[in-house]
C-alpha cells in the first residue's frame, strides 16, 4: 500500500532556490536538508517537494536534467483562497526573481489563476477556484 507521494525537482542551486521558495510563503523541513538536498512543505497536510542538486539528481534518474526552457516536464498546481492571493502571490514571484508568462486572468468564470516559472523554469499553477460557480463543468 503506497504510504506517502513526494515530488523531486532537480535545481541549479539548492541555496537560491530554498530563498525564492522562502520569499513565496513555502516552509522547509531541515530534518532531510544536506548540501545537495532540501525538504520543502507544501500546502496543510506538507506535501513533500525535495530539491535536489542538478548532479544528485541526475544520479538518481540515471538521465540527462530536463530543459525547461525548451519545454514543461510538468505543472504543479498550488491553491489561493482569494483572487487576492493569486494577484499577491503572482507579484512575490517577480519580486524574488521568477517570471511569468501572463498576468492572473479569469479562466472560465470560476477559476482566476497565472502560471509561473521559478529560478529553474520549473512550471507552477497558482489557481484560485470558486466552487460555487462551477456548476456542470
Amino acid at each position: 500500500m503506497i504510504k506517502q507521494f513526494w515530488l523531486n525537482l532537480p535545481v541549479a542551486n539548492i541555496s537560491r532556490s530554498k530563498e525564492f521558495f522562502t520569499k513565496l510563503g513555502f516552509r522547509f523541513s531541515t530534518h532531510n536538508e544536506t548540501p545537495e538536498s532540501a525538504c520543502m512543505l507544501v500546502g496543510e497536510k506538507d506535501l513533500v517537494v525535495m530539491l535536489f542538486s542538478e548532479k544528485m539528481f541526475k544520479g538518481f534518474t540515471g538521465n540527462a536534467v530536463a530543459d525547461t526552457r525548451q519545454g514543461t516536464e510538468a505543472l504543479m498546481s498550488i491553491d489561493a483562497e482569494s483572487k487576492e492571493e493569486v494577484d499577491e502571490l503572482a507579484q512575490k514571484v517577480l519580486d524574488a526573481g521568477g517570471a511569468t508568462n501572463h498576468k492572473p486572468y479569469e479562466m472560465k468564470d470560476w477559476m482566476y489563476g497565472c502560471i509561473f516559472s521559478d529560478l529553474d523554469g520549473h512550471r507552477w499553477n497558482i489557481l484560485y477556484m470558486d466552487m460555487t460557480k462551477m456548476g456542470g463543468q
